[in-house]
């Protein structure tokens, strides 16, 4: 008979796992040598993919950038401060939003019909729900990263429509940032810790 795991206080998972998704993951942007690969990119995304969106819509797109070439050309549309780090990560990530979800409703949506041939002219509308939904998948990409043994450095310093123009004139994605990722060379960043605000300082009870 297997032990169920008991985890005494409010958490429900054990103090390594929270450590690595939460409280010692820093947003790391001095990488080691070592190679991302595909798997474990494929892994953090098996993981995200479950984090809810409106109506299961999965609006987020994901654009892998690794080769040298690839590297040069987003570094392009960085901001001065961040051109460096994507050049110095193992691999860069484009976060976009895709405003024709809705192509996809008959499949992830299938409990309620009629939905994508609703939204199909609404197209502000459906800008809006895309870049909503996708930034919420950002923060699960985020933690799925690290799940997968993987440090993440997301910024949005960058012209976003130079890379759209770039990157996805034929797809119609809109870049939302941009995550380096890779495996931390020591506390992987100079800068100490920052405080955070506590329960009671961004929460009121009613």
């Amino acid at each position: 008979m297997t032990e169920t795991m008991i985890h005494p206080g409010p958490l429900a998972v054990g103090d390594d796992v929270a450590d690595r998704l939460f409280r010692t993951a820093r947003t790391t942007s001095q990488f080691t040598d070592e190679p991302v690969t595909d798997e474990q990119l494929e892994a953090a995304w098996g993981l995200a993919k479950f984090g809810p969106t409106a109506m299961n819509t999965l609006p987020l797109r994901v654009l892998v950038v690794r080769s040298a070439e690839a590297c040069e050309r987003l570094a392009a549309h960085m901001n001065d401060g961040n051109k460096d780090r994507v050049l110095g990560a193992p691999v860069s990530l484009v976060l976009a939003a895709d405003p024709a979800f809705h192509e996809h409703l008959d499949y992830l949506f299938p409990a309620v019909s009629g939905v994508k041939e609703q939204l199909a002219p609404a197209v502000e509308a459906r800008e809006a729900m895309a870049r909503k939904s996708a930034l919420i998948q950002a923060g699960y990409l985020i933690v799925g990263l690290r799940a997968a043994g993987l440090a993440a450095g997301p910024m949005d310093g960058m012209d976003f429509d130079g890379a759209d123009a770039e990157f996805f004139g034929e797809t119609g994605w809109k870049s939302l940032l941009v995550v380096n990722v890779g495996h931390a060379e020591g506390e992987g960043t100079s800068y100490p810790r920052g405080p955070r605000l506590s329960f009671e300082q961004v929460t009121e009870v009613l």
